[in-house]
């Protein structure tokens, strides 16, 4: 196995791990070559190490028990998008609650065989946190570089691990680019996502487990940053086909957000390399990427399985987010919750027929990213004050009709509170002059003022706008 150029077809030594071919500049990735007629049989528990021989090889392994994440049948989510045949590829079950573990377990293992001691990489969160703790465990010193934006949950793991994190740049690809120049000025082991084509070999074996747990699904959904991720699913399917493991293939979907999407652009507007994204913003913070380093990978991915490439806005990402958590109880970052966003919009458009399997890969947990946590908050405050002002309303709506008492509301609003709840929103009311109180057959009516049906007038003028 040694790593070889994809343009240009010249070939490196195995190790140390290189992220571009000396002569032309291409992307460099491992290739997998066993002697004829060799059958593959994977030993041990459905565990990341299961996979090892077809990883490069390592002589220490380091692991917290990555690997062997559960494939959901999401049924009730599969039912609300009218699709027959839904899973979720639960990532957030490993160590560190993210993909990324498996690509920690593996370039960890391999610095330590090349006798580092420090390891540097640039992150935009779940890969500054996987290696922080895989550094910890094998005792080696872990420097992180993150830029401005980036969710507390994971910088807060990194911490936890010890890691020395230093901030540099708006995005991530800032990072990147610092990152690549403290390895060459230091000989640190450079970790980073996109520098580093072992990670690739890592994050296929997510193929192989797929394939174990279920087979080859029709469709295959990957949220898109750096553009690697959605290449290492399906280069971990091509070598399950090439081994003669599988006969089929799934037809990949790329999802960007739609203020991030250099990756989906491209192929829209059909070009042949990503351009960089001069504004980019999304709430997804993962895959908050503005020039993708491995954008042609991923496009390779998607022209090669004849898949297709989309974009969803923040608000569709936000609400397939809740959407998950409500019908399956699996609470998914932002980045991954695009995958369901995506898949909702191609059913939708009949670009995926009902009856076609789809596997949606789950990268990370959403108690990672403190956006959608004080977006729920800020939910739920806002709920309480609307129940408040909704209840009033129905109030001066019945009073605008007939004037009553406070038992005849209470029914007439479907005794959906206490009497006592009702006789407070009655004293408010009455305490602002938008209802007053008389005397009648030994009751207590009220009826509407004309400062309450302006009230009324003025709510509706607000719904129109609306």
């Amino acid at each position: 196995m040694a790593p070889k150029c994809v343009k240009c077809g010249l070939k490196f030594p195995l190790y140390p791990p290189k992220s571009n071919c000396e002569r032309c500049g291409g992307t460099l990735e491992y290739e997998v070559s066993l002697p004829k007629n060799h059958k593959i049989k994977f030993s041990g528990k459905l565990r990341f190490w299961r996979y090892r021989a077809l990883l490069p090889p390592v002589r220490n392994i380091i692991s917290l028990g990555e690997g062997g994440t559960p494939l959901h049948k999401a049924e009730r989510l599969a039912k609300s998008i009218d699709l027959k045949e839904l899973y979720l590829k639960d990532e957030t079950r490993n160590p560190t609650n993210s993909f990324r573990d498996r690509a920690a377990a593996l370039l960890t293992s391999n610095a330590i065989d090349l006798k580092y001691d420090t390891i540097i990489c640039a992150t935009n969160g779940n890969l500054g946190a996987s290696m922080a703790a895989y550094s910890a465990k094998a005792g080696l010193i872990c420097q992180v570089i993150v830029p401005k934006l980036v969710d507390v949950g994971k910088l807060a793991q990194m911490l936890a691990y010890d890691a020395v994190i230093e901030e540099f740049g708006e995005t991530v690809d800032d990072s990147i680019h610092r990152a690549e120049t403290l390895a060459e000025e230091t000989g640190w082991y450079q970790a980073t996502a996109e520098l580093n084509p072992l990670v690739i070999e890592a994050q296929k074996t997510i193929s192989y487990e797929v394939h174990e747990q279920f087979g080859v699904p029709e469709w295959f959904t990957v949220s898109m940053g750096g553009g690697g991720t959605i290449y290492s699913i399906w280069k971990g399917f091509k070598e399950l086909k090439q081994f003669g493991i599988t006969k089929s293939l799934p037809k990949m979907i790329g999802v960007q957000p739609e203020g991030c999407a250099p990756i989906a652009k491209t192929l829209e507007e059909k070009r042949s390399e990503p351009r960089r994204n001069s504004k980019p913003f999304t709430r997804a913070l993962a895959v908050l990427v503005a020039n993708p380093l491995q954008g042609e990978l991923a496009i390779k991915a998607i022209k090669e399985s004849n898949g297709l490439a989309l974009t969803v806005s923040d608000s569709q990402i936000f609400k397939a987010e809740l959407q998950i958590a409500k019908l399956e109880g699996m609470f998914a970052e932002p980045a991954s919750s695009a995958t369901i966003a995506a898949v909702k919009k191609l059913v939708k458009k009949r670009k995926i027929n009902k009856n076609d399997s789809v596997v949606c890969l789950i990268t990370g947990s959403g108690l990672k990213a403190t956006d959608v946590l004080q977006a729920l908050t800020k939910k739920q405050k806002t709920t309480v004050i609307g129940l408040e002002i909704s209840t009033k309303e129905k109030i001066l709506r019945n009073l605008s009709r007939k004037d009553t008492y406070g038992y005849g509301l209470w029914k007439k609003l479907g005794k959906t509170m206490t009497r006592a709840a009702i006789y407070q929103h009655l004293n408010e009311l009455s305490e602002k002059g938008l209802i007053v109180g008389y005397a009648k057959n030994g009751r207590k009516f009220f009826k509407i003022t004309q400062r309450g049906k302006k009230v009324l007038h003025a709510i509706d003028d607000l719904k129109l706008l609306l």
